[in-house]
Order: C-alpha cells, then structure tokens, then sequence
C-alpha cells in the first residue's frame, strides 16, 4: 500500500481526493497540508511514498518549491494536481522533478489512472498534451517521447544533471553509488540519443518552458 500525503490550500479538493481514494486499497492517506509550512512538516513527519500537490499554495514558490522538494525528499514521487493550465506546466513540472501533471479539469478516470501510473514507477503526461506538441514542433514531440520512456530514476539522474550536480553529489542525494550514476548517464545518452554531457543537459532543459 502506498502511502499518500495531500498538499492543498482548497479544503473541497483535499476532501475530494481523499474521498477517491477511501475504499482503494493500493493508498493510504497519511496526512494532509494547506500551507508550505504544514506541507514540509509532514514531508519530513510522514515519510510518503507519493505528494498530490497544488503548486500554487500560501507560501509556497511554486516550480521552485518542487525542485526543493526533490533535492531534500528524492524517494518521495510528486503527482502535481493543479489549476495552471496543463500545456504551460506539466513538462516544466516533471523536468523539475514531478512525476506527473494532472490539471483540476481532468476527470476521476484519469486522475486515477496517473495516480496507478505514479504508484508502479511511471511517468504520467496527458496524450492530448503530447499531441499539441506534434502539431507545433515534430522535433520536440519525438524527444517527449524518448524522455516518457525513462525510468523513475533516469529522469532522478537527469534531473540532478541538468541542475549542475557531479557524480558524487548525485550518488549522495539517491543513496547510490557513483558507478551506478555513471551507467544511469550512459544509458541517458543512448535512450536520449546524444552525443555528450553537455547535448544531454540540453535535451533535458527542453522541458523547462517559459
């Protein structure tokens, strides 16, 4: 069972999820928060498996405040469930780290079905955002679709990567060791299908819109 921590300033959308999720037996519901503060305290209280999170809440810096989130709690999956508009967000969302972007618009289906992606070590980005990106640029789908087949812990990598992190720092914040890292970016280079370190950082920095 995974265990789930809610973070938002709306108390019908923290009754709503919770009301989801009640009788599914894969997640448990361990905490709650409606501000920064309260949300970083049940981050280090709890210990969840996996963070629903508004990033547009009191105290909090959004885009900025996900990446924090990762650097201090990197075993913690972000499910980002927010009112910003999806097309403008969600990539820039998981490159800094979430694991994926569901706008409040989105049916109970799909929520759901982002949540189970999520929970088994997914990536979860809306089809109908993927192809809004073909029809503006076929260069930039093709690399969405060569980042969506990443694991968990190559887009963890990535991440830490294209924020400026050597190996060692890299292999401290996952409890990895440095050989491990150095596979991880061999294997980025192939699956992203670059040339270099530098080409690498580039591709991810492709997903930071804005």
């Amino acid at each position: 069972m995974k265990k789930i921590f809610i973070a938002d300033h709306h108390p019908v959308t923290r009754k709503g999820i919770a009301c989801m999720l009640k009788k599914n037996d894969n997640f448990s519901i361990i905490g709650k928060a409606s501000t920064g503060e309260e949300l970083y305290t049940g981050l280090q209280k709890e210990a969840p498996d996996i963070l629903i999170m508004e990033i547009d809440m009191p105290n909090i810096n959004g885009i900025n405040a996900l990446r924090s989130i990762k650097t201090e709690f990197p075993n913690v999956r972000v499910l980002i469930f927010s009112t910003h508009p999806e097309e403008i967000y969600a990539l820039r969302s998981i490159k800094s780290g979430a694991a994926g972007y569901v706008p409040k618009t989105a049916g109970t289906k799909v929520f759901l079905g982002a949540l189970k992606k999520i929970a088994k070590g997914g990536i979860f980005l809306n089809e109908e955002l993927t192809s809004t990106f073909t029809s503006r640029n076929v260069g930039e789908s093709s690399a969405i679709s060569r980042y969506k087949k990443l694991s968990s812990r190559e887009i963890e990598v990535l991440n830490l990567l294209s924020s400026g992190k050597r190996n060692k720092d890299i292999a401290n914040a996952l409890d990895i060791n440095e050989k491990t890292v150095s596979t991880y970016k061999t294997r980025l280079l192939k699956k992203l299908k670059v040339d270099n370190l530098a080409d690498l950082i580039h591709q991810s920095r492709m997903f930071q819109l804005g």
